[in-house]
């Protein structure tokens, strides 16, 4: 994906960061490779992910949050014109994002959009959508699908108005909201200051005692703010990789679309 300093204009603003979330090891891809650096189409996966960012914002404001491998990652970031910012211990998403704003510290911008680097589908005008719903008032925004099967991903519960009120993990959720077929894509947009407050209202009060990114949108809802929601014309954009059959559909996909 190439992008124009044009086109980059027409995304996301200097006022945006876009942090990439890319620590993780990839148990089950069972391979020593850090998983972001799996290849696809010729090239790791973050490099893809690099693009989208690239294509929202200038390369000063994207930040990688590395690892596990982190002595491979960073070059990746650095080669693009990126920053980075260590996670170690990994305890889970919601403190990558922690470390994130602890790197940005006084140079934060207004608002986050935080990537998975793992998620090399994504499209620039899809995140810009979301930059444009927290720049209009919302504390923040979230992607979503309506998927067939839903399977393991977490359900996305609305209020009345179509705000999202919260999201259940699939191992916690009801019969009845394991029929919800609207889930949570992992892709999200902050207003930076509320994020601050909602990061240190998270508790590791689960079995893997992480702090998670999806319990920020509870927090947020507690104290009355706004949390608006996106559905993905097209699911296919969500697809991320945890297995190599994963990276294995993912390459299909890509090829398919280039022939």
């Amino acid at each position: 994906m190439q992008t124009s300093s044009l086109s980059r204009r027409e995304m996301c603003s200097s006022r945006w960061e876009a942090v990439i979330l890319a620590a993780g090891k990839g148990t089950r891809m069972k391979s020593d490779l850090p998983k972001v650096l799996h290849p696809l189409a010729g090239r790791p996966l973050l490099d893809h992910v690099l693009d989208l960012a690239l294509a929202l914002v200038p390369p000063e404001h994207v930040l990688v949050v590395a690892g596990h491998g982190a002595e491979r990652v960073i070059p990746v970031a650095e080669e693009r014109g990126a920053r980075w910012a260590l996670q170690r211990p990994q305890r889970g998403t919601g403190d990558a994002v922690r470390v994130a704003l602890d790197a940005l510290g006084n140079a934060a911008p207004e608002h986050l959009a935080v990537l998975s680097g793992d998620v090399p589908l994504l499209q620039p005008a899809t995140v810009e959508a979301l930059c444009h719903t927290v720049e209009e008032g919302a504390a923040a925004a979230m992607l979503t699908a309506i998927l067939d099967d839903p399977a393991s991903y977490g359900r996305v519960l609305r209020t009345p108005s179509g705000d999202v009120a919260r999201i259940v993990e699939a191992r916690d959720a009801t019969p009845a909201e394991l029929a919800i077929r609207e889930v949570n894509a992992g892709v999200y947009a902050f207003e930076r200051t509320v994020l601050e407050g909602a990061l240190g209202g998270l508790r590791p009060d689960n079995d893997q005692q992480e702090y998670y990114l999806t319990d920020v949108i509870a927090v947020l809802r507690g104290r009355g703010l706004r949390v608006a929601a996106s559905v993905l014309e097209d699911p296919s954009e969500m697809l991320g990789v945890n297995t190599p059959a994963d990276l294995a559909h993912l390459e299909a996909l890509v090829a398919s679309r280039r022939g």
